[in-house]
């Protein structure tokens, strides 16, 4: 990369300083201290730091790195007393003040190898690069949050086989780039960019976060947050909870809608394992058939494709828990295996995990399902699906305080979540469990209505709406379920919830034989 400030370039390829194009000659420590600057010229770079990244933390006297200092000055024709280029704090560290930008285009060109086809080319999985955050005034004490927040994030996601992340060594080489996000992704490779600017206004701290497609620099999704600088660590897991909730929704969501350009013949597996997960989402017969056929199409293009997996787990677990076939063991089958074969590819994967663990609520085997989805979301803590499946799964068991907190949780986490109608209808079931019978038609009946809801949340809104006393409502809801599945009655609703508690189960039946079920 190289980098243009006034007269000069300082070039990372050549290992080089050029004055209106002109090679200087430099002392290599002299040209590490410089980088170091420049790359971090939106802040403060203390002591202890330079000590670290120019002499590797070895023992150096101060003498040395004001010697290397006055070096870097005196190659760009500064001085102590001028300070155009470098800015000493006594005390606190220097900082490169003087305007840089990094050019991208002579990158490329500089390399004496390069052809065109050995340019970073994005893989066909979602690839993204997290940048440094930008830190808006002067707050050296905040400088620290703007590099370790997506730090963790990167260490965060590269967790995720499913996503190809940037190492943080190439992606914090473009601190405070002025490049275009399209330049960028070229540069690295990757189809999207994190990118946040942090600004501290007294104790007050506002973090805004924008994820770009670098493909055409469109923003799919963006959020802002604030808090106090004493609430920084709560304010920090917040935003990293927040954004990869995000990325685990709107990435595939907006894969997908590109895949939509794209005749379904020609889809590669990512591609067509994205417009799966739509269809897969929309709980009805037709799409249901769909998704299993577009992941059908990703596993065969890519046969170690794990996530495919755990989608055709997940669509044949919806087969056999809406009744969509006659054989409901043979989708049980395919369901254990699929998840199994998504296992065995990728066991750390919290989706694939999430699919095994729901397999095991079709044999009614609610422990070996938690196993899994503890799994899944102790791989992925922030992982509301895993957490929700985690939650339903003790409501049916009857423990419905756990099941709240962890319910509650899923919500906060991922509020638009596809699966936000089944948290809904979680949180019902748990005022069920515990006789709160006002609370549980309320939560039913947004279940109910929420986008996605199948035709056996209309059944829990049946029996809540019953056990409330509200018959009108509870006419209405069966109605809306019959008219979706005329052949469903009870015994499909308790095979699909294999209740623990006979009580409830024996409450839940009453009300349903009430509205002919």
């Amino acid at each position: 990369m190289v980098y243009r400030f006034g007269p000069f370039e300082l070039d990372l390829a050549r290992v080089e300083l050029r004055v209106d194009g002109e090679p200087r000659c430099i002392e290599p420590q002299v040209f590490a201290l410089l980088v170091l600057l420049v790359e971090n010229r939106e802040r403060l770079v203390s002591k202890d730091e330079i000590v670290e990244k120019v002499w590797d933390g070895r023992i150096i006297s101060d003498a040395a790195i004001a010697s290397r200092i006055k070096s870097a000055r005196k190659a760009l024709g500064d001085d102590g007393k001028n300070q155009r280029f470098i800015k000493t704090l006594h005390g606190q560290g220097v900082r490169f003040v003087a305007a840089a930008k990094l050019l991208h285009t002579e990158v490329i060109g500089a390399l004496p190898a390069t052809s065109p086809s050995e340019v970073a080319a994005p893989p066909s999985r979602p690839s993204i690069a997290i940048l440094p955050f930008r830190l808006i005034g002067e707050a050296p004490h905040c400088a620290a949050i703007a590099d370790g927040l997506p730090h963790e994030l990167i260490s965060e996601l590269s967790r995720l086989r499913w996503l190809f992340v940037t190492a943080r060594g190439s992606s914090f080489r473009l601190r405070g780039s002025e490049a275009d996000m399209t330049d960028i992704g070229r540069l690295l490779g990757v189809k999207y960019c994190l990118s946040g600017t942090l600004e501290p206004a007294g104790k007050r701290l506002s973090v805004d976060v924008e994820l770009i497609d670098t493909r055409d620099g469109g923003v799919v999704w963006a959020e802002h947050f604030h808090g106090t600088i004493d609430d920084v660590h709560q304010l920090r897991e917040q935003i990293r909870s927040r954004i990869l909730v995000a990325l685990e929704i709107h990435l595939p969501i907006h894969e997908a809608a590109l895949a939509r350009l794209t005749v379904t013949e020609n889809l590669d597996a990512w591609s067509a394992y994205h417009l799966g997960l739509q269809h897969m989402y929309r709980f009805n017969r037709k799409d249901n058939a769909a998704a299993t056929h577009l992941f059908q199409q990703a596993v065969t293009r890519d046969p170690g494709f794990a996530r495919a997996y755990a989608g055709l787990s997940f669509s044949h677990f919806q087969a056999a828990f809406l009744q969509y076939s006659d054989d409901r063991a043979g989708e049980v089958a395919l369901a254990h295996r699929f998840a199994t074969r998504g296992v065995e590819l990728d066991p750390i994967d919290p989706f694939v995990n999430f699919a095994m663990g729901r397999t095991f609520w079709l044999d009614g085997d609610l422990e070996s399902s938690l196993g899994w989805l503890e799994r899944a979301t102790s791989i992925s803590p922030n992982y509301a699906q895993g957490i929700y499946a985690r939650s339903w799964t003790e409501s049916i068991a009857g423990r419905a305080p756990e099941a709240r907190k962890l319910v509650d949780l899923a919500m906060r986490l991922s509020p638009l979540d596809p699966l936000y109608y089944a948290m809904l209808g979680t949180r019902a079931f748990t005022h069920t469990v515990l006789g709160e019978d006002l609370e549980a038609a309320d939560w039913a009946e947004r279940a109910a209505r929420s986008p996605g809801a199948h035709v056996l949340i209309a059944l829990i809104a049946t029996a809540t709406s019953a056990l409330a006393g509200n018959h009108t409502r509870a006419t209405w809801w069966a109605e809306n379920a019959r008219s979706r599945n005329p052949m469903l009655t009870r015994d499909h609703f308790f095979r699909a919830f294999p209740l623990r508690s006979a009580a409830t189960k024996k409450r839940i039946s009453l009300a349903l034989a009430r509205f002919g079920f």
